[in-house]
């Protein structure tokens, strides 16, 4: 994870944003034209994987017991790209290398065996030994052999995607958690354990609380209250142990609290790295739908972090346009889609596709295969399967055109096949029941019989019976043809509107997000210039005073806690209540980044030490106001600048400086340490205590245009507890110099601010 970290801290972007999470493996494993973009690092990771200690192939013991392994990727050209890597490595090249992604092709001469299948053969290969044979092996997989597969062998997971779903998480997880007898060397051994490799440390223990929860119903989807929700992940630690790096880099079992705690330890430095303009902190987006017209008005109050000021989109009967349900969820009616899907297909495309199954079935009746058993259900099912999506997805293609993606297409045809397998596996089981009680009448027939000649007729006829079965499963299917085919027609037409009732709603709630965001990087600010660390989410709006508050964010304090805490608002038009949930905002995390900024601020406070690579303002994003701060490399510069064109400037205990229009108050920072660390001033004032009261009290001067603006200056220059405020005569005041210029005020301003 470090490494990934490392990597994703050099700025990596996608779309012209700033990734979201801290570890992203998606991005760190993405290719250009077959190569990884970040091959060194990914190089650098393989490495890490077999020579540092707490990695799982770092020693011969451990490469030992995981001599088969499952590697989950997101792409399948990161997969191809990985696979040629890894056969090149000095280590893994002692390994076979298995793609179990699109075509199972690494080079375009490669047998394209079934996944499974090579995988199987791979391993049995492995196990037998023998000169020059590889006895480890790795799959790397794109979503393939994560379900209705069992491979005993594998003994570890590698997780190398951003999978988020605590379902398929835990269903690729348990890939390795089969119990397996192996014979090596002529000894049989057990596998003992079994694992799961993770390097994004806020997904794999969110995925695991998320999981442990969902396990019950009381807490499932966010239910419940904080004890009953640890004690289900202290439960399921009991049987599914979490190891990870404690504080001292040892690899250790964590606990209930550490699962709980670590993500949000993860997700809080990743907002106040982003300026707290992160979705981490947002919450219930989807009540906005239900929401009464003054939520909808305060969020579009909000300026909004990235887009242009637009509506939101959102107004009474936009759920309804959605079709979303009380959870926020798109649910589209039946009978929306049963009307939908008969505009749509119709009689002729409907009676072309029932005139084809005929054709199709009775093709496969007649071929007579050699073992029926075996064949007939899977050619009956991939032919009936090909007929009925192909000509509806195309059908679908020419009415939505772009509406429906490649990946869209793709899906709606699997889900088809499998409604049709379906369907086709409860016909072939009433066939199968029926012939089961054929042969047992079969068998108690020929128990009785008296010569050959009779066993002859019984079979005979019984055979007949058997045959008459599957001509009547044929029937069966032909007559359910038609219902088959309408319930793929609706398939096609419910999977593609809900896509695009869901596109249609992300787009809103990003919007939505958007103009929080807006209001989020705010808090900074905020914290800069009135926070401490009792600060809450509770508390925030009471330690600010209100016309601040509304400068800054364009809404009132009521109109923030009707967004936090909900309420009943009364409907502008009809007179009458409506109730709003609220809890846009996720406290949690909220309150944990307000104490990561605030330790941060207390880390970073001190000017003077030259060792800061970096300063607070770095974490404040600029504000839709004046507030916009010089960055600290060109303030200095401006400092150089003024010393170059004014040698000896810091050396005169009786010279000012002034910064008539302060942001951060850096610049003043900047002069005082020229002044203190000046040779000629120590000699004025060798004590530091009186040098630094003597620069503060006589040399530094400033003038903030706004409230929240003077508090962040003044607190920064003076420390955020103003014990240096409190005791010295400072000065600073706060005005609109800008303002005060053109009307020809400003001298006169300074003269009655400063006077001595």
């Amino acid at each position: 994870s470090d490494i990934i970290e490392n990597e994703v801290a050099k700025g990596m972007q996608i779309d012209g944003e700033q990734t979201e999470y801290a570890f992203d493996l998606n991005e760190f494993f993405e290719t250009k034209d077959g190569r990884f973009v970040h091959y060194d690092d990914v190089k650098r990771f393989l490495d890490a994987l077999t020579t540092q200690k707490k990695y799982p192939f770092s020693t011969p013991e451990l490469r030992d017991e995981l001599r088969h392994t499952f590697w989950m990727l997101n792409r399948v050209d990161s997969a191809r790209a990985l696979a040629k890597m890894l056969r090149q490595h000095e280590v893994f090249k002692d390994y076979e290398i298995i793609l179990a992604a699109g075509d199972g092709k690494i080079d375009d001469d490669e047998e394209n065996e079934k996944s499974f299948d090579k995988v199987r053969n791979a391993i049995a290969k492995a196990e037998k030994g023998g000169e020059g044979v590889k006895t480890k092996t790795i799959t790397l997989s794109v979503g393939q052999l994560t379900t209705g597969v069992t491979v005993p062998e594998w003994t570890g997971v590698l997780m190398l995607s951003n999978m988020k779903s605590p379902a398929l998480y835990v269903q690729a997880a348990f890939r390795a958690q089969n119990p397996c007898l192996f014979n090596r060397n002529g000894k049989y051994q057990r596998k003992e354990n079994a694992y799961v490799f993770d390097f994004d440390p806020a997904r794999s223990l969110t995925v695991f609380e998320e999981y442990a929860n969902d396990l019950y119903s009381g807490t499932t989807c966010g239910g419940g209250d904080t004890d009953s929700r640890k004690q289900n992940v202290r439960r399921l630690l009991n049987f599914f142990p979490v190891i990870g790096e404690d504080e001292d880099g040892e690899m250790v079992e964590l606990d209930a609290e550490q699962v709980l705690s670590i993500p949000r330890k993860i997700h809080s430095r990743e907002v106040v790295r982003r300026g707290f303009m992160c979705d981490f902190l947002f919450q219930n987006i989807s009540n906005i739908f239900h929401a009464p017209a003054e939520v909808i008005e305060t969020l579009q109050q909000l300026e909004p972090y990235k887009a242009p000021r637009e509506d939101l989109g959102v107004k009474a009967g936009t759920a309804d346009e959605l079709n979303l349900d009380e959870n926020g969820e798109v649910s589209i009616p039946d009978e929306q889609v049963i009307g939908k899907s008969k505009d749509l297909f119709g009689d002729k495309v409907y009676g072309n596709i029932n005139n084809e199954l005929n054709s199709v079935i009775d093709s496969i009746v007649s071929e007579k295969p050699e073992n029926p058993e075996e064949d007939f259900l899977a050619d009956l099912q991939k032919a009936v399967g090909v007929s009925v999506a192909e000509p509806l997805v195309e059908a679908a293609k020419q009415n939505y055109g772009s509406d429906i993606k490649a990946s869209q297409q793709k899906k709606v045809e699997r889900k088809i096949k499998a409604d049709v397998n379906n369907r086709i596996n409860r016909e072939y089981g009433d066939y199968n029941i029926e012939k089961n009680r054929i042969e047992r009448d079969r068998a108690q027939a020929l128990e009785n019989a008296e010569s050959q000649a009779e066993e002859e007729q019984i079979n005979q006829a019984h055979d007949k019976r058997i045959e008459a079965a599957r001509l009547n499963l044929i029937d069966n299917l032909k007559q359910s043809r038609s219902e088959i085919v309408q319930s793929a027609g609706e398939t096609v037409v419910r999977e593609i509107e809900t896509a695009k009732k869901e596109a249609q709603k992300n787009s809103i709630e990003n919007g939505i997000r958007d103009h929080l965001r807006g209001f989020s990087r705010t808090i900074p600010s905020f914290l800069m210039a009135y926070g401490d660390e009792n600060t809450t989410l509770e508390s925030f709006d009471s330690i600010i005073p209100d016309y601040v508050f509304k400068d800054v964010t364009s809404i009132t304090v009521d109109q923030f806690r009707l967004l936090r805490d909900g309420g009943d608002v009364t409907d502008h038009e009809t007179g009458e209540k409506e109730h709003f949930d609220g809890h846009l905002f996720d406290s949690v995390v909220f309150n944990d980044s307000i104490v990561e900024f605030i330790h941060l601020r207390s880390r970073l406070a001190d000017y003077f030490d030259e060792s800061h690579k970096e300063d607070i303002f770095d974490y404040v994003p600029p504000q839709k106001t004046n507030q916009i701060f010089t960055p600290r490399k060109v303030v200095v510069k401006m400092i150089d600048m003024l010393e170059q064109e004014n040698p000896g400037c810091f050396d005169d205990p009786t010279h000012t400086f002034a910064d008539l229009y302060m942001k951060s108050g850096m610049y003043i920072t900047e002069i005082i340490k020229r002044l203190y660390n000046s040779k000629a001033m120590r000699r004025y004032f060798p004590d530091d205590h009186i040098r630094l009261a003597h620069i503060l009290e006589h040399q530094v001067y400033g003038i903030a245009p706004t409230e929240i603006i003077y508090q962040i200056a003044t607190h920064y220059i003076l420390g955020y507890d103003n014990e240096l405020g409190k005791e010295l005569h400072t000065h600073f005041a706060m005005a609109d110099s800008a303002q005060l210029a053109k009307e020809g005020k400003l001298a006169e301003f300074v003269d009655k601010a400063f006077e001595e």
